[in-house]
């Protein structure tokens, strides 16, 4: 799960953050740099191929390594073939064949998240998911200090002016990190299939699409009722605030005079490993106090984080101010998200693991991905203060939400030990 986690949070940066920073050094407008991070969108649609993915064998290689290991396999020669095609390229002379291959990055990275939570959520009884997941986490979390700090270092090594634009060095380093997705590829080949649980054999193609595609959505509906329209409310904005203000950050270190070098060491390097202490904090007070409780603790941290970056605006090129508060900001992200995987995967069926992990992921980055993309124009007309403080306010609904969640809990604990008595 470790080289497995490597392998999925290699590509994210790689066509969101990173790429973002090779934008603004190439002389794109961060209107354009916002709307393009609607590549990231793709993930949030993935539910729509998740039950083909849970299903459907591929031919000779399902029967080979088995349906987990096969469908691994199949995203990651995709995820290599679109960052090759993203290494052959200058966007500020070819963009919009960089955008193709950065959606076909966005396209195997997706249906490998599908295939790996089903993965993770197989090899394991629920004892051991924390386990699993708090490895995940950590190989995830190496990965993006690899293609966010790694490929900026890269880059500013080979570079032969660091004051001006050199797109051979932007495009070695995204050859170096097409080579990296190997560790995924050796990790998949000599990993064990996990022994899944079959649903009934359906009867006719009728009877299989109703299997494949509905049955994992209704069962939850089901489960849930009406209360499920609270949860996957809850799903869609908990990390509105981090998702909409990380469009921008690349951008803004760029435009602030941050260098290569100083970003890869604060923001890439020191800041994941306070998002690696952060999620090693999460996961104790989780286990200590309860999921819901950390949940919120981390939506309150998260939100309030994003003020410091206003105050960051101000300052301008302060890199002391910036090792703090990229540490706070990380360390906050770290705490909300170990309490939300764990939320996440106590919602999932065994039965219909990866149509419902992917169901429930997709949900929470539409409307932030969405709404991310018009970051950039919002800081051409009002500024990046402005913009660090709007991506705060707008985490206040997050709290609501989840004390209703609580509340809706509660109810049904109360109901069912009246049914019990009776």
């Amino acid at each position: 799960m470790l080289f497995l986690g490597f392998s999925a949070g290699l590509p994210l940066l790689l066509i969101l953050g990173t790429l973002s920073f090779w934008l603004r050094e190439a002389g794109i407008d961060r209107s354009t740099i916002g709307y393009l991070t609607w590549v990231g969108l793709i993930y949030a649609f993935k539910w729509m191929w998740a039950p083909l993915v849970d299903r459907l064998p591929i031919p000779f290689f399902s029967k080979l390594l088995g349906r987990r290991r096969s469908w691994l396999l199949f995203a990651q020669s995709l995820i290599i073939l679109g960052l090759l095609g993203m290494s052959s390229l200058d966007p500020k002379l070819a963009l919009t064949p960089v955008v193709w291959f950065a959606l076909l990055v966005a396209f195997g990275s997706a249906t490998q998240d599908i295939a790996l939570d089903a993965f993770r959520i197989e090899s394991a009884d629920s004892i051991h998911q924390a386990a699993l997941a708090a490895t995940y986490q950590t190989g995830y979390r190496l990965a993006l200090i690899w293609a966010g700090a790694g490929a900026l270092w890269l880059a500013a090594r080979v570079e032969v002016n660091a004051t001006s634009y050199d797109a051979s060095a932007w495009q070695f380093a995204y050859l170096c990190m097409a080579a990296s997705i190997s560790v995924g590829i050796l990790t998949t080949l000599f990993s064990k299939e996990p022994v899944r649980i079959e649903l009934a054999k359906a009867r006719n193609a009728k009877a299989w699409l109703h299997q494949t595609l509905i049955e994992p959505f209704a069962e939850f509906i089901y489960r849930y009722g009406w209360h499920a329209i609270a949860i996957l409310s809850l799903i869609a904005i908990y990390r509105i605030s981090d998702v909409v203000m990380g469009i921008m950050a690349n951008p803004f270190y760029v435009d602030m005079g941050y260098t290569k070098d100083e970003v890869a060491a604060v923001s890439k390097v020191f800041g994941v490993v306070m998002t690696l202490l952060g999620a090693f904090v999460g996961g104790v007070l989780t286990l200590r106090f309860g999921v819901m409780r950390i949940l919120f603790v981390g939506a309150v941290l998260s939100a309030a984080s994003n003020l410091l970056f206003a105050w960051l605006a101000i300052q301008g090129h302060d890199l002391q101010g910036l090792i703090w508060v990229i540490s706070a900001d990380n360390l906050s992200s770290g705490i909300a998200s170990a309490a939300f995987i764990a939320f996440l995967s106590s919602l999932t069926n065994i039965k219909y693991s990866a149509t419902q992990y992917a169901l429930f992921s997709s949900v929470m980055l539409l409307l932030p991905k969405w709404l991310a993309g018009f970051s950039g124009v919002f800081v051409d007309s009002f500024g990046y203060q402005a913009f660090f403080f709007g991506t705060a306010i707008i985490g206040a609904p997050v709290l609501v939400l989840i004390w209703l969640v609580i509340h809706l809990k509660l109810v049904e604990f109360k109901k069912h030990d009246s049914e019990v008595a009776h």
